[in-house]
């Protein structure tokens, strides 16, 4: 992996252990030389990640739409800055530059990004690892609610397993290295879409 996009909040809630989480992702990816795809704002969770890339020597590129160039307040230092006109080709944009995802605590915009790209995961869209960096167990509950959908039937075991999960930067960044994805090719013939 070369480019990881990190999707992440536009706030940050203080707490001291995410980020701690994030330099140490930072640490991995600047010592891999794998750069940073991200939404391209300089608040939250974003402007962290962003500036422990880029204070460790790596590159930052970010995909920010113009509308939220004074909401979310462009980054001015990064690598490259890409400005398109709205969220679907920001999502598209950022999968398109990346090898990987990662997926740090946010709000709903962090939801929508890593369930649009997981789907397309699913339907064979592309074949990138998609982790989530579960700092603090803030993602509990969504990897509970994905074994209940697995649970209900509403969900395949095999594409459960498409999401990778870790505490830890380190850890999660080797699982997604050595990943392999495995949709559920029965979805497709169930449906005769092969």
């Amino acid at each position: 992996m070369k480019f990881i996009c990190v999707f992440c909040g536009a706030n940050f809630n203080g707490d001291p252990n995410l980020k701690q989480a994030v330099e140490l992702l930072a640490e991995v990816m600047v010592s891999r030389e794998i750069a940073l795809i991200f939404g391209g704002g300089k608040v939250g969770v974003m402007g962290l990640i962003a500036d422990a890339i880029l204070t460790r020597g790596g590159k930052a590129i970010g995909v920010i739409p113009g509308f939220l160039m004074d909401k979310e307040v462009g980054h001015t230092g990064l690598t490259e800055m890409h400005v398109v006109e709205n969220m679907h080709q920001r999502k598209q944009l950022m999968n398109d530059l990346c090898d990987g995802i990662i997926t740090l605590p946010g709000g709903f915009g962090t939801l929508e990004e890593f369930f649009e790209v997981l789907t397309w995961l699913q339907l064979g869209l592309h074949n990138k690892p998609i982790g989530v960096l579960n700092v603090n167990g803030f993602y509990d509950f969504l990897l509970k609610q994905m074994d209940v959908m697995v649970e209900q039937r509403f969900l395949k075991p095999a594409n459960r397993k498409l999401v990778l999960t870790s505490a830890d930067p380190v850890e999660l960044v080797a699982l997604m290295s050595g990943f392999d994805a495995k949709p559920d090719e029965v979805w497709f013939k169930d449906r005769n879409l092969t």
